[in-house]
């Protein structure tokens, strides 16, 4: 039971810094997903929390503990990896009892452990059948239940669904989910490149892009209100419609207009002061497109029908602007349809098109 802490630390590899002076906290009993693209740094920042990486300045804190320079094995932390890293001579019951068995835990201790752990994760039919016996996601389960056994205070998950087909990878993020649930007083941090991932398991979600934190929020509060223009483009599925245009002053109050696209932003609660001329990205969900024909932008066509059954991906196209709608799927919508869409710009959002905050 467990905060972490990771204070103005600066991780190097040689004249290269990972990280300049980066901070982030972790609240007792949650779940904080790092999401971020390949290379921004989320699997670096995990592996310093973890140990397996030196920082070079700053502290680390683990609850009331100052482990920054303590050993792996004593910072109270367990650890599950992309791969299962399984011991392919041992069977289930091996594997998930071998740390203990190191580390001389009682008989009992152990039988104890390994009996919950297994019950927690459905695999106590498997408990005498050695890896190359299982199917990918019963290893991951494994792997998951090894680290379990551990009793630790915080647990790191380092994209360990990655290596899954779609179908395991949703079994295994519902046993994730339900996981957390029952160790609720248990800190995990979980490392992934999935939104979707990010979205179902986080109570929060950092997001990372070249090696520094974006945004830290709920995942409503980055879906709603993203800080920035990557947040927005790389939080939600399908991703955000982008519209390039400039602020300006009509006689009812600031719009934004986009060649001869107009939009009134009556009721868009702007950050600061708005500035008329100021060139501007307006983002707009799928979902919060409506289809209809009395929208404020009309004169567009259906140019493509995505059909996912409860709902269809609408593509529509004016010629010049193109804008991707999500809408029921027992709308009969075709190809070639003329189309009126209707934009709340209560549910838009407004970015710098010079550095991309919100505005």
């Amino acid at each position: 039971m467990s905060t972490v802490s990771v204070r103005d630390v600066t991780v190097a590899f040689e004249s290269v810094r990972v990280f300049d002076r980066l901070s982030l906290d972790v609240e007792q009993g949650e779940l904080l997903v790092l999401l971020g693209p390949s290379g921004c740094g989320k699997s670096t920042l995990l592996n310093a929390i973890a140990g397996l990486l030196e920082v070079e300045t700053g502290q680390i804190w683990i609850g009331d503990r100052n482990v920054t320079w303590d050993e792996p094995k004593d910072r109270g932390i367990a650890m599950v990896f992309q791969s299962y890293a399984l011991y392919p001579r041992m069977n289930v019951r091996g594997n998930l009892s071998f740390g203990l068995r190191m580390a001389k835990t009682p008989k009992d201790e152990i039988d104890r452990r390994v009996a919950q752990a297994a019950s927690m994760l459905h695999i106590e039919q498997l408990l005498d059948r050695r890896p190359d016996q299982l199917s990918g996601g019963q290893r991951q389960r494994v792997a998951i239940g090894r680290a379990l056994v551990r009793d630790a205070a915080v647990f790191l998950f380092d994209e360990p669904l990655s290596n899954l087909d779609a179908q395991l990878r949703n079994e295994l993020r519902d046993e994730i989910k339900r996981l957390h649930h029952r160790l609720a007083a248990t800190t995990m941090i979980y490392v992934t490149h999935d939104q979707i991932e990010a979205m179902t398991l986080a109570d929060r979600i950092a997001v990372m892009k070249d090696q520094k934190i974006q945004q830290l929020g709920t995942p409503l509060d980055l879906y709603y209100r993203p800080a920035n223009l990557f947040v927005a483009g790389f939080v939600g599925s399908p991703r955000m419609n982008f519209v390039e245009g400039t602020l300006e002053q009509a006689e009812t109050g600031p719009a934004f207009a986009a060649g001869k696209r107009h939009l009134p932003l009556d009721g868009y609660p702007f950050t600061r002061p708005p500035e008329p001329g100021r060139a501007v990205t307006l983002g707009i969900r799928p979902e919060h497109i409506a289809l209809n024909g009395a929208g404020n932008w009309d004169g567009f066509t259906v140019d493509i029908v995505e059909p996912l059954g409860a709902d269809n991906l609408v593509w529509c196209t004016d010629g010049g602007l193109s804008l991707e709608v999500r809408t029921s799927g027992e709308q009969a919508i075709r190809p070639g349809m003329p189309m009126a869409l209707g934009i709340d710009p209560r549910r838009v959002s407004l970015f710098a098109a010079e550095g991309g905050e919100r505005l």
